[in-house]
């Protein structure tokens, strides 16, 4: 037999002889003998050669032609080996199940226990938590310093909130944010930002925002998205051994408010909701279609733009305008002439502020140079 044994001590290989007793493989190297058990014997094959190994001896090696291992071993090891491999793949088989098990709890479990952990969510605490993240959010997105249109935007948000069967206070909020979006924060917070302000076309548009962001604290959309969320980090938490820390990645997704992603049946049932609200206090409706068929652009959609629909958050936008204009109705305007060019106003800007300037201004960035003294040239009318 042209065995080498490597004791695991020294580099040097020794000639060995082996055999089988039983459940034991006997290696004598150098007139010294080792007894290894079978059941803790592993085997790896490289080419033509047998590398047999002990999980007590981690270091020490038996090497042997496979062709004089086999015989040597006969079917007690290959059995042995089979039972093993049977195990590890009952273990795979088991992970890939859990694994699986998980995947769906995260996708299809912990979205539909949102909406009734959400509704058994005592006022008290969303609204905790709702000053809380306000409290991170206002720095980020400041309030508009202009108090005539901020008190017009309160007066509006009142008189649809009146409608709406929430125990909350709803408050509006201008917002200086680049981006054209409004967002209800938990415990009837909303706050719609100055670029949507400025996209807007009229009050009533402006109105339809409002209503269906009210409409979405009401169904207490924003504790599932926030429930929704913090579920998923717990279980990330289980999955990888608590390294995420999922309680501060609730906290941070909670604050990120503005980022959560409500369902498209959430967001369907707000439309619907807001023009009920609008109806209720006699304000005319129809400004929805027009403001979501901006937001869709012109042109020929395609079937790729109706597939998209199903890989988004949000429902999309024409579809949401086209039912928005089968339920529309007429009544009164949302504002008078003047209290809309007051509004236009609450979060102005001048016109040689560029989106940098804006930035630097917001968080105090830049050189503490002193600037030319001269009168802000203030947009009229939002233009």
């Amino acid at each position: 037999m042209d065995a080498r044994f490597y004791d695991g001590v020294t580099a040097r290989s020794h000639p060995a002889e082996a055999e089988v007793d039983g459940e034991t493989l006997r290696i004598v190297a150098d007139e010294r003998e080792f007894l290894w058990s079978l059941k803790d014997v592993s085997v790896e094959v490289e080419a033509d050669q047998a590398r047999v190994s002990n999980r007590r001896q981690p270091d020490a090696r038996l090497v042997l032609p496979i062709g004089d291992w086999t015989p040597l071993v006969g079917d007690q090891l290959n059995e042995r080996v089979k039972a093993r491999r049977h195990r590890e793949w009952w273990l795979i088989g088991g992970l890939t199940a859990t694994a699986v098990g998980v995947v769906l709890f995260i996708t299809v479990g912990v979205p539909a226990l949102s909406g009734p952990v959400a509704r058994a969510t005592p006022v008290s605490m969303e609204e905790r938590m709702g000053d809380n993240i306000n409290a991170q959010m206002s720095t980020l997105f400041p309030a508009c310093k202009n108090p005539a249109g901020q008190r017009i935007l309160d007066q509006l948000g009142d008189r649809i909130a009146a409608r709406a069967d929430t125990p909350f206070d709803i408050r509006v909020r201008a917002v200086d944010a680049p981006m054209v979006n409004a967002f209800a924060t938990p415990g009837g917070r909303i706050m719609i930002t100055g670029e949507l302000i400025q996209e807007a076309e009229s009050p009533d548009e402006l109105a339809a925002v409002i209503a269906h962001e009210i409409a979405h604290v009401e169904q207490r959309h924003v504790m599932q998205a926030v429930w929704r969320n913090f579920g998923i980090g717990m279980l990330l938490d289980l999955v990888v051994g608590g390294g995420t820390g999922a309680g501060q990645q609730a906290v941070i997704l909670a604050g990120q408010a503005s980022e959560l992603s409500y369902s498209r049946s959430a967001e369907t049932e707000a439309d619907a909701r807001g023009q009920a609200l609008l109806h209720a206090g006699g304000l005319s409706s129809e400004g929805m279609a027009p403001f979501f068929e901006r937001l869709a652009g012109k042109g020929e959609r395609s079937g790729v733009d109706e597939a998209t629909e199903f890989m988004n958050s949000h429902p999309d936008s024409a579809r949401r305008a086209r039912v928005a204009r089968a339920a529309a109705r007429p009544g009164r305007s949302a504002l008078t002439a003047e209290e809309w060019r007051t509004v236009r106003q609450t979060c102005a800007v001048e016109d040689s502020e560029n989106p940098v300037e804006r930035l630097r201004r917001r968080f105090g960035l830049g050189d503490n140079e002193a600037r030319p003294n001269k009168s802000p040239e203030v947009r009229p009318d939002g233009q």
